[in-house]
C-alpha cells in the first residue's frame, strides 16, 4: 500500500512538472510566434512599398536624362 502512495505522489509531481514545463515551453513558442508575426508584417509592408519606390526612381531617371540633354543643349 505504501509503494502505490508513493507512487501515486510521484506521479502527480512529474504531471505536475510536465504541465509547468509546457506551460513555458508554450509563452516561449507564443513569444516566438509574436515576433516572426511582426517581422512578416514589416516585410510584407517594404514589400508592398518597393513597386512605388522603384516607380519614382524611373521618373527621377527620366527627369535627370532631360535635364542631361538639356544642359548639352543649352552649353553647345
Amino acid at each position: 500500500m505504501e509503494s502505490i502512495i508513493t507512487a501515486l505522489i510521484t506521479g502527480g509531481v512529474t504531471l505536475l512538472g510536465v504541465l509547468i514545463a509546457n506551460g513555458k515551453s508554450q509563452a516561449v513558442t507564443e513569444t516566438k510566434l509574436d515576433e516572426l508575426t511582426r517581422e512578416v508584417r514589416e516585410h510584407n509592408n517594404f514589400a508592398r512599398r518597393m513597386p512605388v519606390v522603384e516607380e519614382q526612381i524611373k521618373v527621377i531617371q527620366h527627369r535627370m536624362e532631360a535635364l542631361e540633354t538639356l544642359s548639352r543643349y543649352h552649353n553647345s
